[in-house]
């Protein structure tokens, strides 16, 4: 257990050398925009240190081990571990290697839990009794600090069995890939201006509402940050649409909006008017193109779900690592705006030389 400085110090030191650091982290995440660390484990073969960040350490040294190049970072489904690298140290671990694509790829299953790849790879059932724990609450007892433990310890034992797999079938690229793509834009400064296109069913509203919208959902991000709360926990999407919809220009306005709490028009009734007063609906936004409205989307997403179910089986891809209903979605948006955007991801990296020969044959 690592709560000094220089125990820190002195283990970045050593691991230094090493080929494979295996991580995790327990977090507690409620109402919070961020999540609050509670705890990092890391292995590096040698030693297994848990770090603890609530004695507010200098942790400059150990972030710059996640972007040493030279060693391999060994996580496992990592997504909101990689939220806590980016959101506490600014980084994100290069090179990234995680044991659940690395299952997936190997023909072990989609999404395999980590308790599960243990007792497949080791043989040995892990308890997951500790896994609700509040990991802010000090002292942790034994059991807990076993139970972190045992996250890294073992995971670090099945790295070379799943990485001799991936070179045996030439796939140890595509998980690197993979890792790439997971760390992608978690760095970069918040969209504070796009936030409305992430609210729910936004989709439904004319152009003169998402004007409205707009600052709404600028403003609900900006404070949810500023305040560090979830963002449903400052006002939640729907009543964001009926606000958007009502354009209420003063609070008596505001308070016939039965979807907005008591509390919230208490406590941001001024803000909301505010946003409402000051919205642009002199450059309205574009309509946000829903394609799945479109009458012969559902006749050509069959079409392509059925090429890619066909590769998958060929291949032994899971389906989801290539057929994802959002990977459909976004194939179709991309082919319906004349290829203006961005390329879909079945089209780049290594699922273009698998996937693009067939979808090019398709005829819609």
């Amino acid at each position: 257990m690592i709560t000094k400085q220089n125990q820190l110090d002195e283990f970045v030191e050593s691991c230094k050398n090493c080929k494979v650091l295996a991580l995790d982290t327990e977090f507690v995440r409620t109402r919070s925009y961020y999540a609050k660390l509670g705890l990092i484990q890391v292995f590096d073969g040698n030693t297994l240190a848990l770090i603890d960040p609530i004695t507010e350490l200098n942790l400059t040294d150990f972030w710059s081990l996640l972007v040493d190049e030279s060693i391999i970072k060994l996580l496992h489904s990592a997504s909101e571990d990689l939220e806590i690298f980016a959101h506490y140290g600014k980084v994100q671990p290069v090179p990234y290697f995680d044991s659940q694509i690395a299952a997936s790829l190997i023909g072990m299953g989609h999404g395999l839990g980590y308790a599960k790849l243990i007792e497949t790879c080791l043989g040995i059932t892990l308890d997951k009794g500790e896994s609700r724990t509040d990991w802010i609450k000090r002292p942790l007892s034994d059991k807990q600090l076993h139970y972190a433990a045992n996250d890294v310890f073992y995971l670090y034992h099945v790295f070379s069995y799943l990485e001799t797999r991936l070179r045996e079938i030439n796939r140890l690229e595509w998980l690197y890939e993979e890792g790439e793509f997971l760390c992608k834009g978690r760095l970069e400064e918040i969209d504070y201006e796009n936030a409305y296109l992430k609210v729910k069913n936004g989709f439904q509203l004319q152009r003169m509402q998402l004007a409205y919208l707009k600052p709404l959902a600028t403003w609900r991000l900006k404070t949810a940050v500023k305040r560090d709360l979830a963002l449903g926990f400052v006002v939640k999407d729907h009543a964001l649409i009926a606000i958007s919809k009502r354009a209420p220009q003063n609070l008596s306005d505001l308070s016939n909006i039965r979807e907005l709490l008591d509390s919230e028009k208490r406590k941001h009734g001024h803000a909301i008017v505010e946003c409402m007063i000051n919205a642009d609906i002199e450059q309205l936004p574009q309509a946000i193109d829903v394609i799945a409205f479109r009458p012969d989307y559902k006749s050509c997403f069959k079409l392509i779900k059925a090429a890619l179910s066909q590769i998958s089986e060929d291949h032994n891809i899971p389906m989801e690592f290539i057929g994802s209903k959002r990977y459909i979605h976004q194939y179709l948006n991309w082919l319906w705006s004349d290829k203006k955007h961005e390329k879909p991801r079945v089209l780049t990296g290594w699922r273009q030389e698998v996937i693009e020969p067939r979808l090019s044959q398709i005829q819609f």
